[in-house]
This record gives structure tokens, C-alpha cells and sequence, in this order.
């Protein structure tokens, strides 16, 4: 398999497992512990604005789909619509993290507009890896070339998903990690709550 198929592959795994455990989160409430309900939230909605939307988005716009687009123009209105999802989905974000804070510092009165924005933030976030699985990966791996791999390969090969980190490679996204996985239900963490 090439490097930037694995990565996607794998990034897609965790940002979905990253998903997933917040789904699971907003499912369950706050309970007991509505300090640490909101932290992990915050956190996970942190990691995917600092680790998707910063490193693994622009990769596939700048290297990815430029690429397929030259053996596929037939592709342009299905990559226009996901360059456009990756613009979304950043604001998306930044939104639900609004709403989170809203729905922390001033009440269930604000609850509904969280749940109903994460809802549609999830459901938006699974589409988009489906249309690049079942779309653009596909086309990619009957068209390009050994050399063009080559090139695409060069630069996801740096991507490094900040929470497969391990203690003393980098320590920028220790907290990061230990919050989620100490908190976060499966399959992101460790967590019951």
C-alpha cells in the first residue's frame, strides 16, 4: 500500500474513533462530573481542529486531489464540494466548541443547540471520509503513476497524528493525549465517562 493511502487509512481511523468517543460522550451527559465532561470534550474538539484540520486537510488539498484531478477531471465537482467541506468543517468546529462553552458556563438551557450541532458535525465528518474512501482513493490507485506516489508520498510520510505519540517523543501533545485517553470512552480512550 502507498504511504499516503496508509496515512489517510489511519488518520481516518482515529478521527473517526475521536468522533465516535465523543458521540458516546454526548450520549452519556455529564453525570456526576460535568468538569471533566466539558474538559474531555474540549479537548477532543482541540485535537481536531489542531490535528485534522491543520496538518491532515491541507495535505490532501495541496498533494492529494490535485493530483487525481489530473488524471480525472471527471472528479472536479466531487473535489470542489470536499475542498469546500474542508473549509466547513474548521468553522464547524470552532462553532461546536462555541456551543460547548455556552452549554458549560450557562446552562442546559443551551444543551439542545450543542446536541443538535454535534449531531450534524458528526454526521458531516463520516461523509466526508466516505466520499474520499469510496470516491477519491479509489480513483487514485487506477491512475497515478509510481512517480507521482512517489511525490504525494514524500509529503504525508512527516504526518504524525499527535495522539500516537509516545512519552518523550514529543512532549507538546502529552496532556492532550493523557486527557482523552484517561477520559474518553472507547474506542479513543480508557475512560467510563
Amino acid at each position: 500500500m502507498h504511504k499516503t493511502i496508509q496515512v489517510i487509512h489511519d488518520e481516518h481511523s482515529s478521527i473517526s474513533a475521536m468522533l465516535q468517543s465523543m458521540n458516546l460522550m454526548i450520549e452519556r451527559g455529564p453525570k456526576d462530573n460535568p468538569r471533566l465532561f466539558f474538559d474531555v470534550l474540549k479537548a477532543m474538539l482541540f485535537y481536531i481542529e489542531e490535528f485534522p484540520e491543520r496538518l491532515h486537510h491541507p495535505k490532501e488539498s495541496k498533494y492529494f486531489f490535485p493530483a487525481v484531478l489530473k488524471h480525472s477531471p471527471e472528479l472536479n465537482e466531487t473535489v470542489d464540494s470536499l475542498e469546500h467541506e474542508h473549509q466547513r468543517s474548521s468553522n464547524m468546529g470552532k462553532d461546536l466548541q462555541h456551543l460547548l462553552l455556552a452549554w458549560e458556563l450557562l446552562g442546559e438551557s443551551r444543551k439542545p443547540a450543542f446536541i443538535k450541532a454535534a449531531q450534524e458535525y458528526l454526521n458531516f465528518y463520516f461523509n466526508h471520509m466516505h466520499i474520499e474512501h469510496t470516491v477519491i482513493i479509489p480513483q487514485a490507485l487506477k491512475t497515478l503513476s509510481a512517480s507521482e506516489w512517489a511525490a504525494i508520498d514524500f509529503h504525508f510520510a512527516s504526518n504524525v497524528d499527535p495522539l500516537s505519540y509516545s512519552k518523550g517523543e514529543d512532549a507538546t501533545f502529552n496532556h492532550l493525549f493523557t486527557t482523552i485517553t484517561n477520559h474518553a470512552p472507547a474506542p479513543i480512550g480508557l475512560g467510563d465517562d
